[in-house]
């Protein structure tokens, strides 16, 4: 995978795949900055790296790395009443996985799911919009989401499903103490119904606009931000 952006390439180069690092093609200003040093630089122009890459959007600096490393979906449900898990319904934007992705591990989830078919997988694109998050990111993808919910729920975790109206309950409403997985659907769709009906609860944002909806990068901070409050004030309660 060629990984492009300063600061995809700078955390590839501090994550998992740093031994796997090849040659960092930069430009000549990029290749004096401090966090390439120990990397394996050559000078190269931006049209030499533009093509290297297939993007525009290089900063001057790219680099080959290694596949990306999946981890399995029961990975992820080992931290048992522990764990924060961000689950994607078939999201098939890059740019919304990356910035999703960027988000969760900010939060410090214990991972994402990701769905096999339909759904944008970890790209260098995605890399790029995550600003590097994914290099330090359990990601894993499952052949069924519905049913790695029903792994999740027997592991103890309570599963939230981000919806609009229908029932939906205030997000805010839940303590989401315990374990934890975050559902979100696909941009414009929403859950797909059995999917839906896989969790324990449906939560809803609040609109007041004349907007019927946020972008699913969006209401995922959002609602990942809710859940480390509400986990937070539970870690520190007396």
């Amino acid at each position: 995978m060629i990984v492009y952006g300063r600061n995809a390439v700078r955390e590839a180069l501090r994550g998992r795949r740093s031994a796997q690092a090849g040659e960092i093609l930069a430009t000549d200003t990029v290749a004096r900055q401090p966090w390439l040093a120990a990397a394996k630089v050559r000078v190269a122009g931006a049209v030499e790296i533009e093509r290297a890459c297939g993007s525009g959007e290089h900063q001057g600096v790219c680099g080959g790395f290694g596949d990306f490393p999946y981890v399995a979906a029961e990975e992820l449900l080992r931290a048992g009443e522990h764990c924060f898990v961000v689950a994607l319904d078939e999201v098939q934007d890059p740019q919304n996985l990356g910035a999703i992705c960027r988000t969760a591990e900010c939060v410090g989830v214990t991972g994402v799911v990701i769905c096999e078919r339909r759904a944008a997988a970890v790209t260098s694109a995605v890399c790029r919009s995550s600003a590097g998050a994914v290099e330090h990111l359990l990601v894993a993808r499952a052949r069924n989401l519905a049913d790695f919910l029903a792994a999740a729920k027997h592991a103890g975790c309570w599963c939230y499903g981000a919806a609009v109206g229908g029932g939906a309950v205030p997000y805010d409403h839940p303590d989401y103490s315990g374990g934890v997985v975050v559902v979100l659907g696909a941009e414009g769709r929403g859950l797909r119904p059995r999917v839906a009906a896989s969790c324990d609860v449906l939560i809803a944002l609040p609109l007041r606009g004349r907007i019927g909806s946020l972008n699913v990068s969006a209401a995922a901070a959002a609602l990942l931000y809710e859940v480390l409050q509400k986990r937070g004030a539970l870690d520190s309660a007396p």
